[in-house]
């Protein structure tokens, strides 16, 4: 990455180390799960390095992953190196240091873990683009399958998760969800069901793979995973965090969004695109969400070539075939970037100043100014993420004044359980 600024910072060495063979990614690995949790884990090591950028190992470390060793990137101007796939190389890092057998989804390595320079992937991501743009209102009831789908998401991520339990039975859980794989084969059965239905209904789309090159087994699981582990798995974490901060941010801001929805929604006679883009605050707000907490917290990739990236400070060099990893929540919150960055600004992305602010919010894995290609690893529902999320709240405060939340957390994600819902006394 270079910028005008960034050729007259001094070039040093990046600060941290890793440890000893297997101890130093076993230690870091129980700081980061039970310790210190994740937050604390790269405040403290920030803090101590006095850099936002430093090398550490990341989790799940042995046995999960081969290779723990990372260079984390903890602000906005560093950050986005990930995105460049030109000079970071995106195979097999979809969700962290280790890739989810390949048992789970057919036997195919599927499109969010293929790097763009491979053949498949833009034909994949380019299908993708062309499905949601066209038919993505028949994946809506595939949704009420949610059993399965939490499942099979559970036992591909429970290498990144802790449930929380006792401390006495810390060791337990991290010899069963952090050190080996969970088996794929227990999944076996409800996923070929699953497979089966889309197999069935999703007819036109196979038809159009398969005259693209691809064949259709293997686009038929790629499916899946569109639907499952990308759509249901980042709205499970999207929705419920969008009301809980809502709710958190009290009486004036809902206020404020009712009048705006209703006041648009009598103008324009209706809930329309026309009415949803005069909606400046809902849109703001949605944004807001995903800025301070972003549905996909990692980003990760492999130098293609021996690189020298800069934060607000110093240039570091990144040596070709290192690791890189990004931890968004604290690249979208860099105080140096926005100001009260901890908290939720519902109207932050407001106006011409605000929406010049929208090329540091990173959650779809890319700028929120630039948009999903098939040369790039962005999410290609970034559009309709940020579409949903405003349909929702336009739809909830055209039936509701006020709400109020308890806030709780999941292994992965938030929850939000309202406590009071007053109706609405205008329309």
């Amino acid at each position: 990455m270079s910028s005008p600024s960034s050729s007259n910072l001094p070039l040093k060495a990046i600060p941290g180390d890793y440890g000893l063979p297997f101890f130093g990614a076993m230690k870091d690995r129980l700081d980061y799960f039970y310790h210190e949790g994740t937050d604390e884990f790269f405040r403290t090591r920030m803090q101590k390095y006095q850099s936002t950028v430093f090398r550490s190992n990341m989790v799940p470390g042995p046995f999960m992953a081969r290779n723990p060793k990372v260079v984390v990137l903890l602000d906005a101007i560093s950050f986005p190196i990930l995105f460049d796939t030109s000079k970071v190389e995106k195979k097999d890092v979809f969700v962290a240091t280790y890739m989810p057998s390949i048992n789970f989804t057919g036997g195919y390595r599927m499109c969010a873990y293929l790097d763009p320079s491979e053949p498949k992937h833009a034909i994949f991501k380019g299908l993708f683009l062309s499905t949601l743009a066209t038919r993505h209102n028949k994946f809506i009831p595939l949704y009420r399958m949610t059993k399965f789908f939490d499942s099979w998401l559970l036992f591909q991520l429970a290498p990144l998760m802790t449930l929380g339990l006792p401390k006495i039975l810390n060791f337990l859980e991290d010899i069963v969800l952090h050190t080996f794989p969970l088996p794929s084969l227990l999944l076996k059965c409800d996923y070929k069901k699953f497979y089966e239905v889309f197999n069935e209904y999703a007819k036109s789309i196979l038809d159009e793979a398969e005259s693209l090159g691809i064949k259709r087994d293997e686009a038929c699981h790629n499916l899946v995973f569109l639907v499952c582990f990308n759509s249901y798995g980042g709205m499970k974490t999207t929705l419920p965090a969008l009301i809980k901060w809502v709710g958190l941010a009290g009486e004036e801001l809902q206020r404020r969004l009712t009048e705006e929805i209703r006041t648009v929604v009598r103008s324009e006679g209706g809930v329309t695109m026309a009415a949803l883009e005069k909606m400046s605050l809902t849109k703001s707000v949605a944004w807001e969400a995903l800025r301070i907490e972003p549905p996909v917290p990692f980003q990760y990739g492999h130098a293609k070539e021996d690189l020298v990236i800069h934060n607000h400070d110093a240039a570091f060099e990144i040596k070709k075939g290192e690791m890189i990893c990004g931890y968004q929540p604290f690249a979208t919150k860099d105080p140096r970037i926005f100001e009260r960055p901890e908290e939720f600004v519902g109207d932050r992305f407001v106006g011409e100043e605000g929406e010049k602010l929208l090329k540091y919010v990173y959650w779809s894995n890319g700028r929120e100014i630039d948009d999903p290609t098939v040369g790039n690893k962005q999410c290609p529902a970034k559009n309709l993420v940020v579409l949903l999320s405003r349909v929702m709240l336009v739809e909830f405060f055209l039936r509701y004044d006020t709400f109020t939340i308890e806030a709780g957390t999941l292994p992965l994600g938030s929850t939000a359980t309202f406590t009071s819902m007053s109706k609405a006394t205008s329309s």
